[in-house]
């Protein structure tokens, strides 16, 4: 079953952060993507640039509205993710806890629904 592992972060923590804690946790995350690839779980995944640069589109009435950046609740924010192959849940959530920030944020850990199990619910 494939999974989301979506990695929220404080962005003005990261943003701050020392350059050399900035490489070790770039060498976490290269280490975790390494022992990923090698497990076979590794589908695909990446980092995000911060909100900043992010565009927000949406649509009512035929009419389109692009704001800038998302409107942010909390401090953490989405800032990468990694799509996985896991037996289970609980395989999912034991390479979530591996994740480098499951120590520094937070890592949900969210099961693809695929299109042919949601297209069966729906008839």
């Amino acid at each position: 079953m494939r999974y989301m592992l979506l990695i929220y972060n404080d962005e003005a923590a990261m943003a701050n952060t020392p350059s050399e804690k900035t490489y070790q946790i770039s060498a976490a995350y290269g280490a975790y993507t390494e022992a990923l690839k090698k497990s076979g779980a590794w589908l695909a995944g990446d980092r995000l640039r911060p909100t900043q640069a992010a565009t927000v589109v949406r649509t009512a009435n035929g009419k389109t509205n692009v704001l800038d950046g998302p409107y942010a609740d909390t401090k953490e924010q989405l800032a990468g993710f990694y799509m996985i192959e896991a037996t289970d849940i609980d395989a999912a959530i034991e390479w979530s806890a591996r994740c480098p920030a499951a120590s520094t944020g937070t890592v949900e850990v969210r099961p693809i629904w695929e299109m042919t199990d949601y297209l069966s619910k729906a008839g």
